[in-house]
């Protein structure tokens, strides 16, 4: 027992370091485990344990993470994703398996056939590796975002006619079942996972909900999960497309956003640990061995999946910046990889050298996966000049007023003016939201709107108001005071993001300094105390006691330059006294 803990104290020690260290270098969170797991494993520290055993454990962190994004996934969405889902993730997995059976029967020479399957299985992106990054960037319910899970359901589904091909194709695995016997469960298995979420999981949902236990919705989350993981495991299908199928059959059940919150955390850990085996399972002797080939291999994978993919997501009328962004996120081989490399291997149709020699591939190309994120990042943002592709203020309409930055903020602002159709040119500086906002059917041109001669060319001298929603800490006098000379006809509006940069621009001949998350604060203020039952009179006078007061505070900081000044106006240093009218 001593020893047990002491081994997973040392585990998730290194956890905690590493993927701190990776988090603070930007790289994201998979990388930091991989790495640990290397650590972990017999090639430095040799505490992995049985790290097989670890793998078959941690993809229920996979499974969890299929069942969250079922639960996101109502049928009718899905039915709208269709033409993604088998339309461009089908023509991504399989022109990305043809050039990738090509490379494989050049590099390993076993014949086209076996190239075929293991050239398919390379054709499988990281499931686990991407769809967190688009959770974590907010992107998984965009268009791009949904472009990318679609291909990587798709891919999930390829996974049974993959390991149907593969069993075929073997020569010593006797007891593998047939391809028809394989459909066949898989078909079965899905529609016995409906009709026991809709009569019998829902309903025991409903029951739960009215005991109002919330520990009893952590074990019936588990239990549905771990439950439709085990029954596609015992059948040997695929246990993250039952964990998926469960999710999507409680997608529209009102206690969705219940299970979500109280799966989450299971996940994460999981889904960690799974890829700490990952860096466990890595046979860095066989990289120390052919380090040019498992290198040369991985950057092959990435640059082939990558050319197959760009022209089709075009196809699908990606944007260009857009298309290449998602060609280089499911660039990487998979995890489901690992499972097909090892029934191959059962087949004799590899040998366990090349097992092992393409589980390194795969993690390599696992490993690359955030790098080529942050060099896409780096390069739109070093090279703006290469969005040839985008068009300028230039080629805008004659129009009223000049949004300059289309961001959260920014989309409020322009929506409302354009609700009361008042012409209005949007200009970002961002490439991406550009992109995304095309394919919203919003037209939105590029260039730096802080620019006097870009503003000139999008017509700001004849412009009635400038409204600056970018988000910009570092936007001061030196940058807007030539602005307001330039343009002195125009009402100029500012969001700033904090007092400081209030400070800075108080003075200037602006229409309004708005502080971006003052009003939504208030709002938030204002219905709490309507919330503890305080009168509505009361509330506005508190409200209107506040803006008074900060507005005064303000005005004393700018005055003196001093944060401090002024703190005696604070509602917390001087409440307001009971309202003897209202109480009355």
């Amino acid at each position: 027992m001593t020893g047990f803990l002491l081994w997973a104290t040392v585990l998730l020690l290194l956890a905690l370091l590493s993927v701190g260290v990776f988090r603070r270098l930007g790289l994201g969170a998979t990388l930091g485990y991989i790495v640990g797991g290397v650590i972990a494993g017999p090639a430095v520290l040799d505490i992995s344990g049985d790290a097989a055993a670890i793998n078959q454990v941690s993809e229920i962190g996979i499974a969890l993470l299929l069942f969250l994004v079922g639960l996101e996934l109502q049928p009718s969405r899905l039915w709208r994703l269709r033409n993604e889902i088998f339309g461009l993730g089908l023509a991504q997995l399989l022109s990305a398996g043809a050039v990738l059976t090509v490379l494989v029967e050049m590099v390993l020479g076993i014949g086209w056939g076996p190239a075929a399957a293991i050239g398919l299985a390379l054709g499988l992106s990281s499931t686990a590796q991407v769809l967190p990054m688009l959770r974590s960037t907010g992107e998984l319910n965009t268009p791009y975002g949904e472009r990318a899970f679609s291909i990587l359901l798709l891919q999930d589904l390829a996974l049974i006619p993959l390991i149907t091909l593969t069993a075929a194709l073997s020569v010593g695995d006797p007891d593998s079942p047939s391809g028809w016997h394989m459909t066949g469960m898989t078909i079965a298995a899905v529609i016995g996972l409906v009709l026991v979420g809709r009569f019998l999981v829902a309903p025991l949902y409903r029951l739960i909900g009215r005991l109002g236990e919330r520990e009893l919705f952590v074990v019936a989350g588990l239990a549905t999960v771990i439950g439709s993981a085990a029954l596609m495991h015992s059948l040997h299908l695929s246990v993250a497309l039952g964990a998926f199928v469960a999710g999507v059959m409680l997608a529209e059940s009102p206690y969705r956003h219940e299970l979500e919150s109280d799966v989450e955390p299971f996940r994460s850990i999981l889904l960690g640990l799974f890829f700490m085996s990952v860096g466990m399972l890595l046979d860095v002797r066989v990289i120390l061995a052919q380090p040019l080939t498992v290198v040369g291999m991985a950057a092959a994978v990435i640059l082939l999946k990558t050319a197959a993919l760009y022209p089709i997501a075009r196809a699908f009328k990606s944007q260009p910046g857009r298309a290449i962004t998602l060609s280089m996120l499911l660039s990487q081989a998979g995890e489901f990889g690992f499972v097909l490399f090892a029934s191959a291997a059962r087949g004799s149709l590899i040998t366990t050298e090349q097992a092992s020699l393409l589980g390194a591939v795969v993690t390599c190309s696992m490993v690359a996966t955030p790098f080529l994120m942050r060099l896409i990042g780096w390069l739109q943002r070093r090279q703006p000049q290469k969005h040839v592709d985008l068009d300028g203020p230039e080629y805008s309409p004659e129009t009223n007023v000049i949004v300059v930055g289309y961001g959260r903020f920014g989309q409020t602002v322009g929506q409302m003016l354009m609700g009361k159709r008042i012409p209005v040119t949007l200009i970002d500086l961002k490439a991406s939201q550009i992109e995304l906002a095309g394919e919203f059917g919003t037209k939105v041109y590029y260039g730096d709107g802080t620019r006097i001669d870009l503003l000139r060319t999008a017509g700001a001298e004849e412009a009635e108001a400038i409204l600056f929603c970018h988000d910009d800490p570092e936007f001061g006098r030196d940058r807007l005071e030539p602005i307001l000379e330039a343009f002195p006809q125009a009402a100029v509006m500012v969001r700033v993001f904090d007092r400081r940069q209030a400070m800075a621009l108080d003075g200037l001949d602006v229409l309004l300094l708005q502080r971006e998350v003052l009003e939504s604060a208030v709002v938030m203020g204002r219905e709490a105390l309507r919330a503890l039952g305080i009168a509505e009179r009361e509330v506005g006078r508190v409200e209107r006691e506040y803006r008074v007061r900060d507005s005064e505070r303000l005005r004393l900081q700018s005055e003196s330059g001093d944060l401090k000044s002024g703190m005696e106006q604070s509602l917390v240093h001087r409440p307001l006294e009971d309202n003897a009218e209202e109480v009355a």
